[in-house]
């Protein structure tokens, strides 16, 4: 139907699907206790003050009250705005201001996080504040326990009759959900999506995949990303079941998809997935009811990857926040290696196309271009940022992406790199995605970042980042030599320095942190030109 909500399908599901549902580290419900919960929950904010429109907060590690409540806000129309709990005061400061956000609902113990982000919470009057640093915030409420300017839980008795006159109301044009970007290389943004945006990127997905009512659909992605979303949409959208691991730690991870039997994954990562792959239990750990894997990465990672779980297929995809995650993607039935080496064709709610970045102008298969794409899930706008929208979005509705990407023939698409992910060493272009995916051919190693550090002689030069693979070791010189020869010696990285961990922010790394502590480092070493190398002759 062209004006189905998102409270639709609930009350659908609720209907045709009572004994599938979702499941949390901390409980789980079926669709028909999620439909009469989030009912109580929308009376609830309705009781708080909160109205159509309104953005209300989530500030929660992932809980089946992440869940619930985005549901009960969007029941009545209000907008959720989900943060990521790794936020620092500035940070949680900037986006509660810039999301307008009315209501914010947490845990006690965000409180002192809290406390520095928003001066004067706590000597506010609970319920009524007045601050300086969030004008329209009013309430922020603690589930769990009582803390100072913060009101202590929900009232799940509050009448219902505001809001079920609001869920009548309620438009497949509203907006749902204003997710913000990953913010690796600017300040972050809000992408508002409306109910049509999810509906119909649940419907397809479930689709592509080929959802079955008795399918379990695993989601490790944060319910402050889109993937955490895009996974809860589909399983509506096909009336299955969803398993959301909560925190995410590998153990309990492997756990969780061997105790649900779970059907179908979705760690879209490499930082997510391998160290599942990796984990000591994994090889007695009983996957068998797993047949279907998506994920993103290099094509020597994707074939490592699906090497370690053969009987699982795995597939890839691409898109953003913008496109509300998945904007294409492999279907299960192409051949090992097209799912290894592109992320499939767009959705069937999606158009794509590959364009040179400078006219705009369609480029062959084959030949690299900028990724552009509309449809109903491409985001409504930029909140607060109608300069960025117009910028991004053009007469004609194509966003552009900034993702350079290759076509095959048959319009599958390849992602190459971020257009601002391409280092320029001496006058040549060096893509880091692709240095990285060569390292990570290297027995040693598991997850590598390539950055440019500045160089005197040839304006930036390619430097590695490398986490190396449990108990296994390496040196800088070891996996210097291991490239020569092997690719062009301008994109040979000139520095390679061990991590134990990557600066993160969700579930993407900040590169723009790595590059700013290696030019530190080169700065207060006085290094201003990398080594010189030459590759091994015959190569």
């Amino acid at each position: 139907m062209p004006d189905t909500t998102v409270p639709d399908l609930l009350e659908r599901r609720a209907m045709d699907a009572a004994d599938q549902g979702v499941v949390f580290p901390d409980g789980r419900e079926t669709y028909p206790e999620l439909a009469r919960s989030t009912r109580r929950l929308s009376a609830a904010l309705w009781a708080l003050g909160v109205r159509p429109g309104d953005s209300v907060g989530l500030l929660l590690h992932g809980c089946l009250d992440s869940y619930r409540l985005w549901l009960a806000a969007a029941r009545i129309g209000a907008v959720t705005v989900p943060l990521n709990p790794r936020l620092k005061p500035r940070e949680l400061s900037y986006m509660i201001e810039n999301a307008d956000l009315r209501l914010l609902v947490t845990t006690a113990g965000f409180a002192p996080v809290l406390y520095g982000a928003l001066p004067g919470l706590a000597d506010g009057v609970p319920g009524r504040l007045a601050l300086d640093a969030a004008p329209l915030l009013r309430a922020v409420v603690a589930l769990d326990a009582p803390a100072a300017g913060l009101l202590h839980g929900l009232d799940e008795t509050a009448d219902p009759a505001g809001a079920d006159e609001a869920r009548r109301a309620l438009r497949a044009s509203d907006p749902i959900l204003m997710l913000y970007t990953s913010g690796t290389t600017s300040q972050p943004r809000g992408c508002v999506h409306d109910h049509a945006s999810l509906v119909a990127e649940g419907g397809a997905v479930a689709e592509r995949l080929g959802l079955r009512p008795d399918d379990r659909f695993w989601a490790p992605l944060p319910m402050f990303h889109c993937g955490g979303f895009d996974v809860a949409i589909a399983a509506l959208a096909g009336r299955c079941g969803m398993v959301h691991v909560g925190t995410f730690e590998p153990g309990r991870a492997l756990d969780q998809l061997e105790r649900e039997r779970c059907t179908i994954g979705f760690p879209a990562f490499e930082t997510i997935w391998v160290p599942v792959l990796e984990h000591p239990r994994f090889p007695e750990a009983d996957l068998s009811a797993l047949r279907l894997v998506i994920n993103v990465g290099a094509p020597e990672r994707m074939r490592a990857m699906q090497a370690r779980l053969p009987q699982a297929v795995q597939t890839s995809c691409l898109g953003m926040t913008e496109s509300f995650g998945f904007c294409c993607m492999g279907s299960p039935e192409d051949p090992a290696e097209v799912r290894a080496t592109t992320s499939g064709v767009p959705l069937r709610h999606m158009e794509a196309e590959v364009v040179d970045p400078e006219t705009g102008r369609p480029v062959p298969p084959g030949v690299p271009g900028e990724f552009r794409f509309r449809g109903a899930s491409r985001l409504v706008r930029y909140h607060r940022d109608p300069e960025t929208t117009a910028a991004r979005i053009d007469a004609d509705g194509w966003f552009a992406s900034g993702d350079l990407v290759v076509a095959d023939e048959a319009g599958r698409l390849r992602f190459v790199s971020r257009l601002k992910d391409m280092l320029k060493v001496g006058g040549e272009n060096v893509a880091a995605a692709e240095v990285e995916g060569f390292l990570c051919e290297h027995p040693a190693v598991g997850l590598v970042q390539v950055v440019g550090a500045p160089d005197a002689r040839y304006g930036e030069v390619a430097a590695a980042f490398v986490q190396l693979k449990a108990g296994a070791t390496a040196t800088e010189e070891e996996l210097v030599a291991f490239c020569l020869g092997r690719i062009a010696t301008f994109k040979v990285p000139r520095y390679v320095r061990f991590v134990d961990e990557f600066p993160m922010s969700g579930t993407k790394v900040q590169k723009f942190r790595l590059k700013e502590r290696l030019a530190d480092e080169l700065k207060a070493a006085g290094i201003t030109e990398a080594p010189v190398l030459s590759s091994r002759a015959g190569s």
